[in-house]
């Protein structure tokens, strides 16, 4: 990516600026895919020529922290009835089992693109599903990663491709168990083994819109004794380090049987926590794992939609950024594709829990969507309205039922705890149109995409 490129000019009804204070009349300026000036306050009679007006009002690109994918497969056939995450589970499996390179481009691109028409400009996809049936190898190993950095690319959305580790099939008393039936595509043998199929990914070289990462799938997944080679290979790149944290009782449980101590300990321990690692869920934590996971600076990925689909619990959310944890947002299940309704939800879901109203900012949560989940997905230059930033924004329409009679000093809270992904009008992602006019431009028919691209993996939800 560069800064080189034709000038572009947009307008700004109403647009959000660092420091989370909306201004009207913002003059925003970019070359090549980095915004070059930032200016409130512009009359339009003082616009340069061919800038074009973004009534509503304009957010930076919105991070996807926390994504699976192909769990979009699953919409409207696990919301209903009785259950438990674990009973979810076994239907995911059956998905993830009908999987191919070639059908999860197909799947990805189409979700991307839902996520794009959401404004959603960068996705953290938290990837474990790498071979074949059997566990038996692509020719090429990172095939399935491959796949999705070229749907990324499609649908016109950057992507942080969080390679997950994932050794055991669960966690008792008696320690670690096997892999079986479909978990065996997740798994490398050993994590020096996964450790050099993610650097072989890593070392591509990765096109410009992809960034990679690694991930400890959970305490679950990956055992004590595996922990470290994962770590040092985040540690070795810089690169971001995520993980399924706490997001069951049942998860402490078993940690706690194994080991004697509670995941975020085990972690801790492990050198795993840190600015560069991001807990996800974190919904089931003693006042002990707060204390490590903030003293640490260590993010706190929070997927309120899909927390609440799967009955997973109200996480901590104000603990938790009370003692120093960053808060990012992400789609994970793809339950729905909202990141607005994940960011407001941290604050309801508070309200809910206490009785008390007031716990997070409008500003707090939209930072949350945009650079505090850039800056997890190694995006620190992306998910701000400024100069030197990536060229991303989102106009929101205010003239939709659900935002008409805003003001500009309502605006900002009103998109928060109002609007919907259905309010997005326009998405810009590194200085080049996505979405116009609520169309995405690289996907003609998303829609139609989706159900083509779901029906092949999960026949049952093929069109009649």
């Amino acid at each position: 990516m560069t800064p080189d490129g034709p000038p572009r000019a947009w307008h700004a009804a109403l647009a959000l600026l660092p420091g989370g204070e909306i201004r009207a009349g913002v003059l925003i300026e970019a070359a090549g895919d980095r915004f070059t000036r930032v200016t409130p306050g512009v009359p339009a009679a003082d616009l340069p020529p061919g800038t074009a007006a973004l009534p509503g009002v304009v957010l930076p690109g919105l991070a996807n922290a926390h994504s699976h994918a192909f769990h979009r497969a699953l919409r409207g056939l696990t919301q209903a009835g009785r259950g438990t995450f674990w009973t979810w589970r076994e239907r995911m499996y059956q998905v993830a089992a009908a999987l191919t390179p070639d059908s999860y481009l197909a799947l990805a691109t189409a979700v991307y693109a839902e996520m794009a028409l959401a404004g959603i400009t960068c996705v953290g996809e938290f990837h474990y599903l790498h071979h074949g049936p059997g566990g038996t190898r692509y020719a090429d190993p990172n095939a399935m990663s491959a796949a999705l950095i070229a749907a990324a690319g499609a649908a016109g959305v950057r992507i942080t491709l969080l390679d997950a580790c994932y050794l055991s099939g669960g966690l008792d008393a008696a320690g670690p168990q096997p892999l079986t039936g479909p978990q065996l595509r997740f798994g490398d043998g050993d994590a020096h083994a996964w450790a050099q199929r993610a650097e072989a990914l890593a070392s591509g070289p990765l096109p410009g819109h992809a960034r990679a990462g690694a991930a400890i799938h959970s305490v679950r997944a990956v055992p004590a004794g595996q922990l470290e080679p994962v770590i040092g290979w985040a540690r070795g790149r810089a690169a971001p380090l995520h993980l399924h944290l706490s997001e069951q009782v049942a998860e402490n449980q078993a940690c706690l049987a194994a080991y004697g101590v509670t995941p975020a300990q085990l972690l801790y321990d492990a050198g795993a926590l840190g600015p560069r690692a991001t807990a996800v869920h974190a919904t089931h934590l003693t006042g002990r794992d707060i204390e490590l996971l903030g003293t640490s600076s260590t993010v706190a990925c929070l997927c309120p939609t899909t927390e609440a689909d799967l009955a997973d619990g109200i996480g901590p959310a104000s603990a938790l950024a009370y003692a120093g944890c960053p808060l990012t947002v992400g789609s994970d299940s793809q339950a729905v594709v909202d990141l607005l309704e994940e960011a407001r939800r941290i604050e309801l879901g508070e309200r809910l829990a206490t009785q008390r109203r007031g716990h997070f900012t409008a500003a707090a949560l939209a930072r949350a969507a945009t650079a505090d989940g850039h800056a997890s997905l190694g995006w620190p230059e992306a998910g701000q309205l400024a100069a030197g930033a990536l060229a991303d924004l989102v106009a929101v329409r205010a003239d939709s039922p659900r935002l008409a009679g805003l003001t500009a000093a309502s605006a900002l809270a009103a998109t928060v705890f109002a609007a919907t992904a259905a309010d997005v009008r326009d998405v810009v992602i590194g200085g080049r149109d996505v979405v116009r006019d609520g169309r995405h431009l690289l996907i003609g028919d998303v829609p139609g995409a989706l159900s083509a691209a779901i029906g092949a993996v999960a026949p049952e939800r093929k069109r009649s």
